[in-house]
């Protein structure tokens, strides 16, 4: 039986977009890394922003959603939840509503609490609150803009972004850096949003990678690839381009850790013309594209064309479903915390000796010791009291297209398995929404091997599995879907 459809994925619903620049202050505590010797941002490279997404269906704004992406490694819960407490009001939706993004770029400044106390944390809570401002002002302007729109997808790869997991042969240990022996998620989704009357409004770029570009040498205030990426959408499209992160626990640049913002805007660049490549092969919004039959010529030709969609395309591509969801995940056995404080304490001691007798790597490798005690403890100090966690995740699924947002660092194989689950929608997948505490979900066969990610990670193995699932059971019943292992295999 020969295809002669292929359907152009598309969403159809009201939405309402504005941006704001809102680097922060250079000075304000910077170093996200345990190798870097400074404390404060010296400059920027390129500006950080704030997107404000209002989505409601075309129907109306009962079921309204406020997406806010922000150009941020992270932010604690809490504070999270002080920066988005206006925008409830002004949008006229419940917290559960508002769904806070970051880029995770590791050098757009670091705002834990815990830092506030050292060079340049004064600035902190002025930089949050001025963000929250911001957030408002934003979510104010992205109602005034609420229109209806089509969302139409593409596909593109990249292979920017690498493994990251690299098993050293000589010292028998893993590093975390470019792993060339092991395959990666090279997949760029790309959405172009328009008008009903097929005016532009703006550009999705989905695409999994640590922003890593920019390491413990660098000090300024930067949204590492992902500025150059806008950059070069928006010059050739003339329309913002708005950067979802994707699951990125076990990617990052294959070219990275390093003070050179130049290798960071030339990553950005191979991303952007990817997505570029993307959304070229797009056609005319609300059109798929279908066989038109033969033309009798030197050879008998297929002729295919783009055509408008029917009523019933139509109002499929307006479908809107969405929910919020929870699994509660077991923890890992966790440190101690009189043994951390201990650590930290001896670390500190150390380096500063390093410091004193002119041992810079010596220093540097103690107080990057001693920043992973502070993480922990922190870490610790944030987790929620008792056996599990209830880990949080939303799901949306308008038209073609599912968008899930959740917490914490997923590995890739959360978006590639549900992609490979549930071909015939588009997926996007936007993690580090909160819950920082949580860290990395790893795949169970990558316990015990010494990896950077189970360090950190406060879950017990099966917990990205469990996540899968739960989220495999959610797309089911809001997309009417059904998965099957015999599909699948």
């Amino acid at each position: 039986m020969s295809t002669t459809r292929v359907p152009a994925p598309t969403s159809i619903l009201r939405l309402g977009h504005a941006r704001a620049d809102v680097t922060p202050p250079v000075g304000i505590y910077h170093r996200m890394w345990g190798a870097a010797r400074h404390d404060q941002a010296t400059g920027v490279h390129r500006p950080l922003l704030a997107d404000v997404l209002i989505l409601e269906p075309v129907e109306g704004a009962a079921e309204r959603v406020v997406r806010v992406q922000l150009d941020c490694v992270l932010l604690g819960d809490g504070q999270t939840d002080d920066v988005v407490a206006g925008i409830s009001g002004i949008a006229g939706v419940a917290r559960e509503r508002v769904l806070v993004t970051h880029s995770h770029s590791h050098s757009a400044g670091f705002f834990d609490p815990g830092r506030i106390p050292l060079p340049g944390g004064d600035l902190i809570e002025p930089y949050l609150a001025s963000l929250k401002t911001s957030l408002e002002d934003l979510t104010r302007q992205a109602l005034a803009g609420l229109g209806t729109v089509s969302a139409t997808y593409a596909r593109g790869r990249c292979d920017m972004a690498a493994n990251r997991n690299f098993s050293d042969p000589e010292r028998g240990i893993y590093t975390t850096g470019y792993n060339p022996d092991q395959p990666a998620d090279d997949l760029v989704l790309v959405a172009r949003v328009e008008d009903l009357d097929g005016n532009p409004r703006l550009n999705l770029v989905h695409y999994a990678c640590h922003p890593t570009t920019l390491a413990w040498e660098n000090t300024l205030l930067s949204p590492d690839f992902i500025g150059a990426l806008r950059e070069v959408v928006t010059a050739q499209t003339g329309t913002p381009c708005v950067y979802f992160q994707g699951p990125c626990g076990d990617l990052g640049p294959k070219d990275g850790f390093t003070g050179d913002t130049g290798i960071a805007d030339r990553n950005g660049r191979q991303v952007g013309f990817a997505a570029l490549s993307a959304l070229a092969s797009l056609g005319p919004g609300r059109h798929d594209f279908a066989y038109q039959g033969p033309v009798v010529s030197g050879a008998t030709i297929g002729t295919w064309a783009w055509t408008p969609f029917s009523e019933e395309r139509e109002a499929a591509a307006r479908h809107w479903a969405g929910d919020s969801f929870s699994v509660d995940l077991p923890y890992k056995p966790l440190q101690d915390t009189e043994s951390l404080t201990a650590d930290l304490a001896r670390y500190t001691e150390a380096q500063e000796q390093a410091d004193a007798s002119g041992d810079t790597v010596g220093a540097r490798d103690a107080a990057a010791q001693a920043e992973r005690c502070r993480r922990w403890l922190r870490r610790i100090a944030e987790l929620v009291q008792g056996n599990t966690y209830p880990y949080r995740f939303s799901v949306l699924d308008i038209g073609d297209a599912v968008w899930i947002t959740c917490s914490a660092e997923p590995f890739s194989l959360l978006a590639t398995e549900l992609r490979r689950r549930f071909p015939s929608k588009t997926i996007f997948i936007s993690p580090v929404a909160g819950d920082p505490q949580l860290a990395y979900l790893l795949t169970r066969d990558l316990y015990d091997r010494g990896l950077y990610q189970e360090e950190v990670s406060s879950l017990a193995p099966g917990c990205l599995e469990a996540v899968l699932e739960a989220m495999t059971e959610a797309v089911e019943k809001l997309t009417g879907l059904s998965f099957t292992w015999q599909e699948a295999t």
